[in-house]
């Protein structure tokens, strides 16, 4: 009996030693999976993980020395993610959050909306300081390319969440149907009065609206208006939008409009 177990057991080392890498990413042998196999008896199979995708910057050859995005899509550069904590700690790679801002390097012709031709609304330099426009985007939007020996992404202008005219993100300026909001404050004690630790406080859905964006296009290429404005306390899906935190401590969330489901008063 144990002799029998030990042969399944080899059977299925075996087995898995002839994963080169799993379906999702790009597999370069075949893969076979026996009645034993692991994965067989968890009733897994491989596509169980067509969405484990490794995603690596695509690396534009040196010979190319310009890259002009097209329609409504911009090229961004990738601000560097902090090596450090605020007191100076070192941290790992792993540890490291994946950057939401970075320069506008290029953009787009725009694009035509009905009988109109929309321009993208983020424009390259800024003038008044003479430096690229600085902006914030969706966390996992875009696609990563190489250029220049320098990590890029090329967006959609929609995927663009504002432009940071500071280096506070309470500065923030909205653009088209998202809104920045500052985040209430956590109830420090349960209803018995209980002090909660940070890690049991429940993120709040309730805060106050700083900015907006003027509003999405229509169908025409006009834009429509917002229906919240800065100073409404208001309540917004749980799980929405990108998380950020203030130079003072504060937390801020920016979201799309859609996502703010009541104005409380």
């Amino acid at each position: 009996m144990a002799a029998a177990q030990l042969t399944s057991a080899a059977s299925s080392i075996s087995a898995a030693k002839g994963f080169a890498s799993f379906e999702g990413l790009r597999a370069t042998q075949s893969v076979k999976i026996s009645s034993f196999s692991p994965l067989k008896q968890s009733g897994l199979s491989l596509r169980s993980f067509r969405g484990l995708v490794v995603k690596a910057a695509t690396a534009v050859a040196p010979k190319y020395t310009t890259l002009k995005p097209l329609g409504d899509r911009l090229l961004v550069k990738i601000k560097t993610a902090e090596e450090k904590t605020s007191g100076g700690i070192l941290l790992p790679t792993v540890a490291q959050s994946r950057p939401q801002g970075g320069e506008v390097v290029a953009v787009g012709e725009g694009r035509t909306i009905g009988k109109n031709k929309v321009e993208i609304s983020v424009q390259t330099i800024d003038a008044s300081a003479q430096t690229g426009i600085q902006v914030v985007y969706s966390k996992y939007a875009g696609t990563e390319v190489e250029f220049n020996g320098t990590n890029h992404l090329i967006l959609k202008e929609d995927d663009i969440v504002g432009i940071l005219e500071t280096d506070d993100i309470k500065d923030l300026k909205p653009l088209n149907d998202r809104v920045l909001i500052k985040l209430a404050e956590a109830e420090e004690k349960t209803a018995g009065g209980l002090f909660l630790t940070d890690a049991s406080k429940e993120k709040p859905s309730i805060g106050t609206v700083v900015a907006v964006g003027p509003g999405p296009l229509d169908e025409e290429g006009n834009r429509k208006p917002l229906s919240v404005a800065p100073g409404n306390t208001v309540l917004y899906s749980k799980y929405a939008g990108n998380d950020f935190k203030g130079s003072d401590g504060s937390d801020y969330i920016a979201l799309r409009a859609s996502d703010v489901m009541a104005i409380l008063s």
